[in-house]
């Protein structure tokens, strides 16, 4: 209505305008949790029956409501008991529930964490630990728990304000780092003695079910939504906006040429930066900033291994060249270090990037498992960068991740982990192995059918590096129940074996895993003679795209304010 008043204030009309947004916003998100309560609640008693006494629990009779959301999830058990006691009342909603759910996971691993931590001298559940590998595996747990409950504290924060309809991708992403990481803090002790691995399974069991319960519910209530188009109807606009840390002047600086010269922090083994220690300069990075810290690390060989902590937010890593600014080390599985600890690059804080920078694990194949780069982070970003080591190279642990024209190079499950990730227009280099060892290209470690979590290879290149005529090479093998790989618009040369896949054990694969290989081309893409699993599946265009940029890691806005180059659909 200003404007046929004439020309407006341009602040006043932007503080205006944000009011605007801001009332509409508070509105379309008091209605949605009105609506969306009542229509999943009607959905629920709709699907499932209303017999209280099924499965209930003999101290806390289950409510109808509570009966009916945890029939979702994987563990219903637990589910009753540990909701039922907190609710007295059939008229609960479904999201307080999801709320609740997450409390419980919450406390429980809370309490886990605090044991753990009370309990590093060396004795875990009366199990006396003496060697190297298991008190590291523990102190592993401490790590790990913490981002647990971090992670779950996220959650919990989107879920009180129930904002779901807009956040639902960062609640499961969240919920499924949780759950990977009670699951990696058990993986640690595989190779530990019995008693000690019982010990941490069972500790773990309740925050284990329970974080899996939650995710279970929020899943579900996402599906109802979207099944009745509410999603759709109840869109915020915020959705189109730029991320909140990236100011207009850091815009400015990732659209030009020279990142260099305007770097906050100068890196240099010659002596001509403030540090000559990339863990130096990392120390003095600002604490959860929502600047953009730029760290210029000048060419050379930076014999250290590195950890980019979960409180340093931010930062973007810049070097003179994937081959001329390399961070090297040596940490591996043989010498005595749990897999999670040996990377020789890992990254905990949010929005990291780095571009032109190589990670290198120089252990060699006969020490086994020795990563060189391992993510943690959420919303992380490579370009131009060179991974390269034989057995575990790439830890893509948790969260949502994206690798563009990167090399990685490796042998034996050398692209793994639970988080979500898209590899586009990358050079996917095998190496020759250990004697007798076979190349195995991935190893997707998805636990549970709720988690948003996957391997997506898209417009690489997959050749060998070396002579491979004598080794057996594989696309993958399943690591883990749900394991979830696709290869899209590849190509593959003609040293992939034929049946494609390897099984972790025997001769098959759990029919619940999702592989697929979409339109890709080359003399190794042949899928005429592939093993003939179940979970082994044929895919149409609408579904090879729920692996792209856009339908996987809703990464246009994130990727594209790391200033690197990116396809978002197929």
């Amino acid at each position: 209505m200003f404007k046929s008043y004439g020309k407006v204030d341009e602040h006043e009309q932007m503080v205006l305008e944000g009011r605007k947004k801001t009332r509409k916003r508070i509105t379309i998100i008091g209605l949605s949790s009105i609506v969306l309560a009542a229509v999943v609640f009607a959905a629920v008693f709709g699907i499932h029956g209303t017999n209280s006494s099924e499965g209930a629990n003999d101290a806390h009779p289950v409510t109808d409501s509570v009966k009916a959301v945890c029939d979702v999830t994987l563990y219903k058990d637990s589910c009753y008991s540990s909701l039922a006691s907190a609710v007295n009342s059939n008229q609960v909603q479904p999201q307080e529930l999801f709320v609740l759910s997450k409390k419980v996971a919450l406390s429980e691993v809370s309490k886990a964490l605090e044991y753990f931590s009370d309990h590093d001298h060396g004795a875990f559940k009366g199990v006396v630990v003496k060697n190297r590998r298991t008190k590291e595996a523990m102190k592993n747990c401490r790590e790990l728990l913490g981002l647990a409950v971090d992670h779950l504290n996220s959650s919990l924060t989107s879920g009180e304000n129930f904002s779901l309809l807009e956040d639902f991708e960062d609640l499961q992403t969240w919920l499924s780092a949780a759950g990977t990481y009670l699951h990696t803090c058990i993986e640690g002790f595989e190779d530990e003695r019995e008693a000690i691995k019982k010990s941490v399974v069972s500790y773990l069991k309740n925050s284990t079910q329970f974080t899996s319960n939650s995710l279970a519910i929020v899943t579900w209530i996402n599906k109802a939504t979207t099944k009745l188009n509410l999603r759709r109807l109840l869109s915020l606009p915020h959705h189109n906006e730029a991320p909140a840390w990236l100011p207009s002047k850091d815009r400015r600086l990732l659209l030009t040429e020279d990142l260099r010269k305007k770097a906050d922090i100068v890196v240099a083994k010659d002596g001509s930066g403030k540090y000559k220690k990339i863990s130096d300069a990392l120390k003095h990075v600002p604490d959860k900033s929502n600047k953009r810290t730029v760290i210029y690390v000048k060419k050379g060989i930076y014999y250290e291994n590195v950890r980019v902590e979960k409180t340093k937010w931010n930062v973007m890593m810049i070097g003179d060249g994937m081959t001329s600014t390399i961070v090297s080390a040596n940490l591996n599985f043989v010498d005595g270090t749990p897999t999670f600890s040996t990377a020789t690059f890992a990254v905990f804080g949010r929005n990291f990037i780095a571009r032109d920078m190589g990670f290198r694990n120089s252990a060699g194949p006969q020490k086994h498992q020795a990563v060189a780069l391992m993510t943690s982070a959420d919303q992380a970003v490579y370009y131009r960068c060179h991974i390269d080591a034989y057995q575990d190279t790439l830890y893509a642990h948790s969260n949502r991740q994206f690798y563009r024209e990167c090399n990685i190079y490796g042998t034996v499950d050398f692209i793994f982990g639970n988080s979500a990730v898209v590899i586009q227009n990358c050079n996917i280099r095998p190496k020759l192995p250990m004697h007798g060892q076979q190349n195995t290209i991935t190893a997707q470690g998805k636990t549970d059918p709720n988690m948003n979590t996957g391997i997506s290879i898209q417009n690489c290149n997959i050749s060998p590096f070396g002579n491979l005529s004598s080794v057996e090479t594989y696309l993958g093998r399943p690591w883990k129940n749900y394991s979830t790989t696709v290869y899209m618009k590849s190509r593959m040369e003609g040293f992939v074996n034929p049946k494609g896949w390897l099984p972790w054990t025997g001769n098959s694969a759990p029919d619940t895993i999702f592989y697929a290989e979409f339109q890709n081309v080359g003399p190794g893409a042949s899928t005429k003679n592939r093993v003939k699993w179940k979970g082994l599946r044929t895919i149409t265009s609408e579904q090879a795209r729920k692996f792209t940029i856009k339908g996987f890691l809703q990464g246009d806005k994130w990727i594209s304010a790391a200033g690197a180059p990116f396809k978002s659909d197929l």
